[in-house]
């Protein structure tokens, strides 16, 4: 670990939701069957679908192929598609046509079914690979058509943008995209095209107004680097004025812990990913960094913990996971999961959260949460929210939980989508609304001009009130 002593700035980092969530697989994190085997590659050889992601796997002795399949036809999202090298990914046999993915990066399994023959929209002479703007509308559309999960709760209405085919040519492709990317109003859909340098993220239109609701004048953000510098500001604020300079950081500088005073501690969870170098030392990692944040949190003798994570733009399930399992008193079914399936769903399957480590925090904890807080740190929240030591304080979470679904458009745009529905133990869905305080006098303002102009942190405060009464 790297001790931080009176360090005069830090610079949390502002993480893309994109990159964060298992960009091209939600792969698992659970561990193959005694019975199941690892295949040779000759016996997996075939075409390969899960249904539920619109994905294909050509399998072959010479390379393998990645398909995603839609309504409007074909594309291939990696033409030399290696599995081991995306998060740890292994192929375990069931049965002769029945294959599990595991990885320990994802909180559950995923199927391969055999095809006895390729899609016919994937044979090779079918496969749209095309910078003509109709057809990559006419996918786009489908993509979302066929596997996107939230168009009731949202009230859309999709097939009257359908029509919109007619008007699209190469100029205003993107536009029309970006357009209907914003009326989804959802953090986890995307369009990147790095080609020509186009990036939509659906959500960011809202997250600002939300960020900016307490903000006046030059604090006013605007992008990112507007972002950068307030949450720098706030970080400065934290660290000096509340942890007196005296704080604990690990290396990769993703968490952060130190002491408000004898009584209580203060924990700030960054990001739920990037605690390794590899795929396969990302947990190890993270759960060695656990370890001895909890043992100076058991050390110091703190019976009451203010939990951060205003600031943690997501990442890695199981990361979210693993840290959650330093705070559980007792194992506890803590959410469930289910994602969009043709005009159903699959299976809503149950996840259960216990106590991990030598030694759990079960104290009083105030958790702080901001619309900021989004995807696998929702998770977190959405774990800890019931538990009866755990009071929520500061601003609804984002409401965007789904693993994000990828898919390729045939001009090699990549698309991000969400058709994950997660609920928590009692069954209830916080998709669009977030989670957030219970009470009005709880509900604290992430970033405020009042803040920067006293210098304080209005959150933590609020935190500090319910602690110490």
């Amino acid at each position: 670990m790297t001790s931080q002593k009176n360090k005069d700035k830090i610079l949390f980092p502002i993480i893309k939701k994109w990159y964060l969530l298992l960009l091209i697989l939600p792969i698992i994190a659970c561990q193959s069957d005694d019975d199941t085997t690892t295949l040779p590659q000759d016996s997996i050889n075939g075409f390969w679908s899960i249904a539920d992601k619109g994905w294909i796997f050509e399998f072959t002795n010479g390379k393998n192929i990645f398909y995603n399949i839609n309504a409007a036809g074909c594309s291939i999202q990696d033409n030399n598609f290696i599995p081991e090298e995306l998060y740890g990914f292994e192929l375990n046999q069931i049965s002769a046509n029945e294959l599990i993915g595991t990885s320990e990066l994802s909180d559950s399994e995923i199927k391969f079914i055999r095809l006895p023959n390729q899609n016919p929209n994937c044979l090779p002479d079918q496969v749209t690979a095309t910078k003509d703007p109709k057809v990559n509308f006419d996918h786009f559309w489908n993509i979302f058509n066929d596997y996107y999960a939230f168009f009731e709760a949202k009230n859309i209405d999709w097939s009257q943008y359908e029509s919109l085919r007619d008007q699209i040519t190469t100029d205003n492709l993107y536009d029309i995209i970006e357009e209907l990317a914003y009326v989804l109003d959802d953090g986890h859909v995307s369009v990147t095209d790095e080609e020509n340098d186009i990036e939509i993220d659906s959500g960011d239109p809202t997250l600002l107004e939300r960020l900016n609701v307490n903000l006046s004048g030059d604090l006013i953000i605007e992008n990112l680097d507007d972002y950068f510098n307030l949450t720098n500001q706030k970080a400065i604020t934290i660290v000096t004025e509340y942890l007196g300079g005296d704080f604990e950081i690990d290396d990769k500088e993703n968490i952060i812990w130190g002491l408000i005073n004898d009584d209580i501690g203060y924990i700030n969870i960054l990001t739920m990913q990037g605690y390794g170098t590899s795929f396969g030392d990302e947990l190890p990692t993270l759960n060695a960094v656990l370890d001895s944040m909890m043992n100076d949190i058991e050390a110091s003798g703190v019976s009451k913990l203010v939990l951060d994570i205003r600031f943690n733009g997501g990442g890695y399930d199981t990361g979210a996971l693993n840290i959650v399992s330093r705070f559980m008193d007792q194992e506890r079914v803590s959410y469930f999961k289910k994602a969009r399936l043709g005009n159903s769903f699959t299976e809503n399957k149950s996840f259960s959260v216990g106590p991990k480590g030598n030694f759990q925090f079960t104290g009083d904890i105030v958790l702080l949460t901001s619309p900021y807080t989004i995807s696998a740190a929702e998770l977190f929240a959405l774990c800890l929210k019931d538990l009866p030591y755990v009071t929520i304080v500061g601003e609804n979470t984002t409401g965007a939980f789904s693993t994000i679904l990828e898919h390729v458009l045939p001009n090699g745009a990549r698309v991000g989508l969400s058709n994950e529905i997660y609920s928590d133990a009692q069954g209830v869905v916080f998709e669009i609304v977030g989670i957030g305080p219970e009470n009005q006098e709880n509900q604290i303002p992430f970033l405020s001009t009042l803040d920067y102009q006293e210098e304080k942190d209005s959150g933590i405060e609020r935190a500090l009130e319910i602690l110490n009464n």
